[in-house]
């Protein structure tokens, strides 16, 4: 925030509405708008929208040249990226920078990122290039047209995603059950989700 590399927004009364901020990564090529977060007073109220425009108008005047990026699971983002002109893009279009993807380590996505090798994840990953991208009304156009795809791919990502990882956990509860038990409570313990 000291570095006006932030976006906070807040009432005439000076109650905190929401925020979002910029992080740059692989040396400037790439900047990031993150952590964009909305009071609940305030949410569907458009201000994360207008959060988000701002965010965009200063990541273009800080960074003419850097393509802006972000990952998400929810569709509302993905509409207004896409009304920003950015585009959904692969993985493999985004910074290589290593403190970027150690970021993701908090998510609890973090373990199907690296399983996937960094291709793929929950999140759909959107950027815009500054040197080459369509006008916002293309793409805002784009996303009215293919916003019931968008919806049943973010269905599919979850159940396909996750189905990988219940099967293994499935396998693992198999190979415990066939150990036997030393500890008498243990079994309780589980049950009951501990």
């Amino acid at each position: 925030m000291l570095e006006g590399k932030a976006v906070i927004a807040l009432t005439t009364s000076g109650v905190w509405v929401g925020f979002c901020y910029i992080e740059e990564w692989s040396h400037g090529k790439f900047v990031a708008n993150s952590g964009l977060i909305v009071s609940p007073d305030f949410r569907k109220s458009g201000v994360a929208k207008r959060i988000k425009e701002n965010t965009f108008a200063l990541s273009r005047k800080k960074y003419p040249d850097s393509k802006i990026f972000g990952l998400t699971t929810g569709l509302a983002v993905m509409k207004i990226n896409s009304d920003l002109g950015y585009e959904p893009v692969t993985y493999s279009e985004l910074t290589d920078d290593e403190a970027f993807w150690a970021g993701c380590k908090s998510c609890v996505n973090y373990d199907i990122l690296m399983s996937k090798n960094r291709k793929n994840c929950m999140c759909t990953a959107m950027l815009f290039d500054p040197k080459d991208h369509y006008q916002p009304e293309e793409t805002q156009e784009h996303f009215k047209e293919k916003s019931k795809i968008y919806e049943r791919l973010l269905r599919l990502k979850q159940h396909k995603f996750l189905q990988a990882f219940r099967k293994k956990d499935n396998n693992a509860k198999k190979v415990q059950a066939a150990q036997p038990h030393n500890k008498p409570f243990m079994g309780f313990f589980e049950k009951i989700g501990l």
